[in-house]
This record gives C-alpha cells, structure tokens and sequence, in this order.
C-alpha cells in the first residue's frame, strides 16, 4: 500500500529501537501526491540464542539457549498464551442495531474486564478487538475510550471487544506494570484474541478477526502484530504513540516531573537509553517488523501534538523497510483526538477490514 502524506513535509528518517511505555488518551481526503519512502537501514531481529561453541577438543557442545529479558518483545514472542473463558455479562445498554454487555476473560492469571458490543442478528459476526489510548487508572471506568469507535463499528455489523487491560476498572490489579513498561498490555490484548477464538458462542466468528488501537493502544497494536503474527487478519492505528521505545519514554516518564519518581526506578533497574541502549531496542516493536505478516493502516493528524507526526511517518519507513504491508493516511488539521475528518477515517477503517476480513 502507498502512503498518503500531509501538505506540509514532515522530516524523514528512521529511529532505532522501542515500545510504548506510556501514552496519550483518547479526515479531508489529502490531495498530495505520494513520494516513495526509503530508509537508511533495515531493522534487524536480534538473536535470542548464541551460536554453538566448540570445545578444545573439537567435541561439538551446545549452549543453553539464551533467556530472554522479561521486559522485552523476545519474551512477548517466547511466551505462551493461554487467553480463555469469554463471559458475556449483564447488559449494559440497548441500542438499535446492537447490544453492550458487560465481559471478562482470562489473561494468564488475571481476569480482564471490558465490554462487548455484539450486533443484532444471528451472525456469526466478525470481531474487532479494541486497545484503548492512556487513561489514568485511578479514573478509568469499565469500557472508557474509544466510545465513538465502538458504536461506529458495532452498528456496521462487527462484534466488538473493548479491552479494560490490567489494573483498569474491574480487571485484576498487576502492581509491576508500570515497572514492566506496561508490556502486560500486550498480553492482555493477545489473549482477547485468543478468548474470541476459543469461544463458543455462535454468533462470534473467531476466524475473523481485526484489531484497533488508538493512542498508547497502537504501540500494543504494535507490539501485538511483532510478538504473534498471523493472530489478527488486519489492524489499524489511530494517532498512535511512537514505535521506538525512547520516545515514548522521554516524553512521558522522563520528562515528566510528576513521573520523576517511576522515571528514577525505570533507570536505576533498567539503566537509561543512553546507558543500556539494547535493553531499550528489545523492549521495542520497531526493530521486529520484519516478523508482522498482517497489514497495518495508520491514521494521523497533520496537527497532532501529543503523538507528533513524525512518529508515524517513522514508523512507516520502519514497516516498508521490513517488507511489511503498511499504509499511512494523513489528515490535514486534524489534532490528536480527530474532529470533523473523524468519520472519514472510520469509514476508511471498515473498507479495509471488509477487504481483510473476508469469510
């Protein structure tokens, strides 16, 4: 797919490594030609396992294979998940053209809260898992974000499950989450894959599958499509955070002086990006696109400026680098929540899971 670029030119170039740590809450058609992107280099996976060694006496010996740092994309592929137990709860409205329920499923030890909007009808229906931008934890409530993107999409017909993530509204509490650079986001948002895949329910149809994340949810997005591929058909990213680890972290832990306190524990365990800088390339997606078999649209204001755009045109260059099947639309004017140029956008969403989510 091509890219689609703002007016104005935005600078180019390709950042090493990195996840998101942390995130922000939650167009005119651009007219601009589209130029073709290159990069500098290609991002390369680092290995998890040395090469065998061979002793003095030419007997060959092999070496343990290496254990991964459990705060790491490498751990995310290593793991096994489990994601299981899909309840559908009370009702928790009533629409026209769908029904929200109240949900829980598992994500290893923790149960997980969050909702589901299943349409109207006999079905089975697809489904869209949805991983929502930061919102403070303290203040989040069961099925918060992305309000307008649940309705939009469960009206045309996808059930959708809006993931609450752990330590968020009914979820189980993780107290090493934020030290763990929220990377258990990640796994609860592969395990609400999984749980769709596994259910029984009849009007779900868990070979059919797309996912959505706006805000901090596209770096799990990101980080979803690098440690499972082929878990998901499809996947889009509204204004999402950066895919390189460092900027993510700069931005709202280290330089924020209410977060001084967390930024102080993440170094002194970690070591800084500039001390330790492989520790912050594996806690990353970028350097692993060369693993994502799914195709990705990204969708960006020009005006943005709590996820800069650049980030994304970043991220772009990163995804054609490594081969991957990626599209960045930009909108001009549009800021970090999207406003008139939001139901464009949608629209633009469901065409693309109609091409990929096809029976």
């Amino acid at each position: 797919m091509g890219l689609m670029r703002p007016s104005q030119r935005l600078p180019a170039g390709l950042l090493a490594a990195a996840l998101a740590v942390a995130g922000c809450s939650s167009g005119s058609d651009p007219k601009a030609a589209a130029p073709t992107i290159s990069a500098s280099a290609t991002p390369t996976t680092a290995s998890t396992s040395p090469s065998p060694t061979e002793s003095a006496s030419d007997s060959p010996t092999t070496t343990a294979p290496e254990v991964p740092h459990e705060v790491s994309l490498q751990a995310l592929m290593a793991k096994q998940y489990d994601g299981r137990g899909l309840r559908v709860g009370r009702v928790l409205a009533r629409a026209a053209t769908y029904t929200r329920h109240f949900v829980t499923y598992k994500s290893g030890k923790l149960t997980i809260s969050g909702i589901l909007n299943v349409p109207r009808g006999k079905g089975p229906f697809p489904a869209l898992v949805l991983a929502h931008g930061y919102i403070d934890p303290a203040i989040y409530t069961n099925g918060r974000g992305m309000m307008r993107e649940q309705d939009w999409l469960a009206r045309r017909g996808y059930v959708v499950l809006h993931v609450d993530y752990r330590n968020h509204a009914q979820s189980d509490d993780d107290p090493n989450a934020d030290r763990r650079l929220r990377l258990g986001y990640t796994e609860d948002v592969i395990n609400a894959v999984l749980a769709i895949k596994k259910s029984p329910l009849p009007w779900l149809d868990g070979e059919r599958v797309g996912l959505v994340g706006r805000s901090l949810g596209g770096g799990v997005l990101y980080n979803v499509l690098v440690a499972q591929p082929g878990l998901v058909d499809a996947a889009v990213a509204f204004a999402p955070v950066s895919s390189d680890a460092v900027d993510n972290f700069d931005r709202w832990i280290r330089g924020d002086a209410q977060r001084r306190a967390l930024a102080q524990r993440i170094i002194r365990e970690y070591g800084s990006p500039e001390q330790n800088p492989e520790f912050w390339r594996n806690a990353s997606a970028r350097p692993f696109f060369d693993r994502v078999t799914e195709p990705v649209l990204i969708h960006h204001g020009t005006a943005d400026d709590t996820c800069p755009p650049r980030w994304s045109q970043q991220t772009l260059a990163a995804f054609k680098a490594a081969g991957a099947d990626a599209r960045l639309v930009w909108y001009d004017g549009e800021q970090h929540a999207f406003g008139p140029q939001w139901p464009l956008s949608m629209r633009r969403t469901v065409a693309f899971f109609k091409e990929h989510l096809r029976a």
